[in-house]
């Protein structure tokens, strides 16, 4: 059994797999070690991606990207990331091979970084940051005054492991939350002690929800169900007062209809970590808007990351060794036409 890793990956979890696989022949290989070399199995880390984007491979991804199309042998692939919305994965999966996901392992960085968005743009740090660096003492007096978090609606697009966590923290401030996703369960009652928990609707009852939203959160799955999601028509739904976080992917959204809604008002402010184009190009006009907060795609970044994902694959692949079902595989894909 042929091993396809980075040679970082390789060094961090060499001895792991030994121990996983035990007496099952294998050997570990990188992209540089042969032009002919053959894949069964593959991990795409973290150092794989880089700093690549689906816009712009870098050549150390296309090299391992060649090595994966070459691999007559390939059955399962383990990605880093959560979203498999990069071309490679549709390709895998339409030649029938297994690829599983690293879904939740970095939910909790994800969370935290949508919560300190939401927190920053509530608590006008933005403005006081900007007073700071002209060495201005300007509170947030009258109309800048903050408006308390208890109580307001915050709408979570997507509750999978970081959509359940943001519910979790945003209900800890005491906000009203309403989760969007495919179906919505019956109520349910809140354990004594903690807070309540969110309401439920589906997408087909979005549109109902937008005008009472004071945030509106995106953690959900790029898919043909939320390609667009938001666009002009939806924007217009939101009032005037209320906010876009977005931690799910930037093609969710229709950027040029957002740019347009912020530059006019029609909406408060934005924290964006991601976009339908990466690297946001220089000339978009989302740098400037005010009340913009941009992260370039690294709500997710952390030292604890690596590893986390190191453990999805490696529990992974002692369930490969067994022959049962392997953790966030992703459904196939009917062949191309």
């Amino acid at each position: 059994m042929d091993i396809l890793l980075s040679r970082a990956a390789a060094e961090r979890f060499g001895d792991a797999v030994a121990n996983v696989l035990g007496d099952t022949p294998h050997r570990i290989f990188t992209p540089g070690d042969g032009p002919d070399r053959q894949a069964d199995i593959a991990f795409i880390s973290r150092d794989v991606t880089g700093r690549s984007t689906k816009a712009a491979p870098s050549d150390e991804l296309l090299a391992f990207y060649a090595v994966l199309r070459r691999s007559t042998r390939l059955r399962w692939v383990q990605a880093h990331s959560a979203g498999t919305d990069r071309p490679i994965f549709a390709e895998l999966l339409q030649r029938g091979v297994t690829v599983t996901t690293s879904s939740g392992a970095n939910a909790g960085a994800v969370a935290q970084s949508a919560l300190g968005g939401l927190l920053a743009l509530a608590r006008r740090f933005v403005p006081l940051y900007e007073a700071q660096r002209r060495h201005a003492w300007q509170p947030n007096f009258g109309e800048d005054t903050p408006r308390d978090l208890a109580g307001q609606h915050a709408l979570v697009v997507g509750y999978g492991p970081i959509g359940q966590r943001l519910a979790r923290l945003l209900g800890a401030l005491e906000m009203n939350v309403t989760v969007v996703r495919r179906e919505a369960p019956p109520p349910a009652p809140a354990p004594a002690g903690e807070a309540r928990p969110p309401a439920f609707v589906t997408f087909a009852q979005f549109d109902e929800a937008l005008p009472q939203t004071d945030w509106l959160i995106l953690a959900c799955p790029l898919t043909p169900l939320t390609a667009r999601l938001v666009d002009a028509r939806r924007l217009a739904r939101l009032p005037a007062r209320a906010h876009l976080v977005n931690v799910a992917r930037g093609e969710v959204v229709v950027e040029a209809a957002l740019a347009d809604a912020l530059s006019r008002g029609a909406l408060a402010g934005a924290w964006l970590d991601v976009f339908e184009r990466e690297p946001l190009d220089a000339a978009s006009p989302l740098w400037d808007l005010p009340g913009v907060l941009i992260s370039p795609h690294t709500a997710g970044h952390s030292d604890s990351y690596y590893d986390a994902v190191g453990r999805i694959w490696l529990d992974n692949l002692a369930r490969w060794k067994r022959g049962v079902p392997l953790v966030n595989a992703v459904p196939p894909q009917p062949a191309a036409a």
